[in-house]
């Protein structure tokens, strides 16, 4: 039995023998210095200079031309989906296999999903299943598109990248260019990954990112929207901070909007994180290398990156033969001190979402049964 051989190399690996959390961060850089900054300036709230250079950070990073901070990924990804003009009573093209996050802020704007499968290899949204279903199951009518099964608008379709490995992004673009369906890309897991050059959420209209205790780089909780479009940036970021118009004393606000400013005490955080994001993916490369070479010696999959993309290894992941061979190493490991994880439960089988149109999606349930998340910190 290879257990006992996977806990003595990720002990070995780390270089430790007590237990081996799945993901924690690491503060290696300016963190305390910045939060110390902070705590001397009294601006710890949602005004100081550190929530700005975080957003330029990640704007420079990332190549998109905007970048607005949230105060945590799922507030992004609402304000992003609202903002493409998602809302009540339309629906929205995801992936079962995916964080709950995902489809509660679609429900958020009022929407449904509807759960389109996965490729085997990405985990994430299937382009050729999406376009199947759209030239099949929707018609088009004054440029809208809509579900022959419901009748209700496709208002946006949202892909998202599992463990850090980008989707086939490129081809789902084109498809939303053809059907005229804005895109937006769950990016959560993804900050340091790329497709054909092209860092992950910069793609479609909007993009999304997560900066969770447990990601490749943390505030504490955070998010981000990605966007080109100024006039967007503009309102995302009038929207997330309750859509006060400034001035010095006077409180007035023009829309109903949301208190999802992130702080200048959580930007801080990022800011010495975003300083060491080089190392930190470099590290989880080399990582993800070692594990490839380890579980090729026993015939076992380790879920490498696409040929087309550049993946931040955000959690590593092998695939093993069913779930009763899942589930015995998974109870092993974890009673011996290496914490490792099931994927998700199918988002389309949770009871809140049962009722929502599913499709073919043999792919995610072959991956939800054996799928396993192992170590992956940075070393």
């Amino acid at each position: 039995m290879y257990y006992k051989e996977f806990i003595k190399f990720v002990k070995d690996t780390y270089k430790k023998d007590e237990i081996i959390p799945l993901h924690e961060p690491l503060f290696n850089g300016n963190e305390k210095k910045y939060l110390n900054e902070c705590i001397d300036s009294t601006f710890v709230s949602s005004v100081g200079k550190f929530v700005d250079l975080f957003e330029n950070k990640i704007a420079e990073y990332t190549g998109a031309k905007y970048a607005i901070a949230t105060v945590n990924g799922t507030a992004a990804l609402h304000i992003a989906l609202q903002l493409a003009g998602v809302k009540p009573d339309t629906e929205v093209i995801t992936q079962p296999l995916t964080f709950i996050a995902t489809a509660n802020a679609i429900t958020y704007t009022g929407a449904n999903p509807v759960f389109i499968d996965v490729d085997k290899d990405t985990m994430g949204l299937s382009a050729e299943k999406l376009l199947n279903f759209l030239k099949k199951k929707t018609f088009v009518k004054n440029g809208k598109t809509f579900n022959k099964n419901t009748g209700k608008q496709i208002s946006a379709i949202l892909p998202m990248h599992t463990f850090g490995h980008p989707v086939r992004i490129e081809e789902i673009k084109n498809i939303c260019t053809q059907y005229n369906i804005p895109l937006i890309e769950d990016a959560a897991e993804s900050l340091g990954s790329f497709y054909k050059g092209k860092h992950t959420g910069t793609f479609g209209l909007f993009g999304t990112l997560s900066f969770n205790g447990n990601k490749t780089i943390t505030t504490g909780g955070g998010g981000m929207i990605l966007t080109g479009d100024e006039r967007l940036a503009k309102l995302a970021k009038h929207l997330t901070t309750q859509a006060k118009i400034p001035h010095k004393w006077e409180y007035k606000h023009d829309y109903i909007a949301y208190n999802y400013r992130l702080t200048n005490i959580a930007a801080a955080l990022g800011v010495a994180q975003m300083e060491q994001l080089p190392e930190f993916i470099n590290a989880k490369r080399n990582l993800a290398k070692l594990y490839t070479n380890f579980f090729s010696n026993l015939n076992i999959k380790f879920v490498t990156e696409p040929e087309f993309a550049q993946s931040n290894y955000w959690l590593n992941a092998i695939i093993l033969k069913d779930k009763e061979e899942r589930d015995r190493f998974l109870e092993y490991t974890n009673a011996n001190g290496i914490m490792t994880r099931p994927i998700w439960k199918l988002i389309s089988h949770l009871e809140m979402y049962k009722d929502c149109q599913i499709e073919d999606i043999e792919n995610s349930l072959y991956l939800a049964d054996r799928v396993v998340n192992i170590p992956s910190s940075v070393i």
